[in-house]
């Protein structure tokens, strides 16, 4: 099923690398790096919110705010989208593209939202396997040998250990004169 998991992730990626590309570079950078955000200033002002403390919030926070706002959402749906697709901060870019959506959905955007959330939130609750293919996958695989090799290098020798070791080989008649014998010091 980590295949599965992960080609939901790769491709929730690339759908939030096309919308964010579309914004910073595309046909619909004017409308959000250029001339005040006026794409989510006209949406903010004219979409039909989902309540009307929402609308209330578009009205007085979003559509002043519609330059800084748009800057964020177009590199936010890229970042979200190249994290996505590599694997990256999995649990974190799937977190961020359920806000970002969150915020489309209530404001009367239903196109494809809920699809992409329903993504997301399977990414989120997969996240362990949807991640072993990507960059999360190396960090922790890399992880994990390096604690393996540490612990291997922490291994306390006791007087009891070595006592064991005297009384083996004792059995097999070489017999030792001290337990310093049995210790090498790196």
């Amino acid at each position: 099923m980590s295949v599965a998991w992960t080609a939901m992730r790769i491709w929730l990626g690339v759908m939030w690398i096309q919308a964010g590309t579309a914004k910073l570079w595309g046909a619909e950078n004017p409308a959000f790096l250029h001339n005040n955000g006026a794409g989510v200033a006209g949406f903010a002002a004219h979409g039909a919110a989902a309540y009307s403390w929402w609308g209330s919030f578009l009205h007085t926070f979003v559509v002043p705010n519609a330059s800084w706002i748009a800057v964020i959402v177009a590199f936010s749906e890229f970042a979200f989208g190249v994290a996505l697709a590599l694997g990256l901060f999995t649990r974190l870019a799937a977190l961020g593209s359920l806000a970002l959506l969150f915020t489309y959905i209530m404001s009367g955007t239903a196109s494809v939202c809920g699809f992409y959330a329903l993504f997301a939130l399977v990414i989120l609750a997969t996240w362990r396997t949807s991640s072993w293919i990507g960059v999360d996958g190396l960090i922790s695989g890399y992880r994990q040998r390096r604690n393996a090799k540490l612990a291997l290098h922490n291994v306390v020798v006791t007087d009891d250990m070595i006592n064991a070791v005297i009384d083996a080989e004792s059995l097999d008649g070489s017999v030792s004169s001290s337990k310093s014998d049995h210790l090498s010091v790196r």
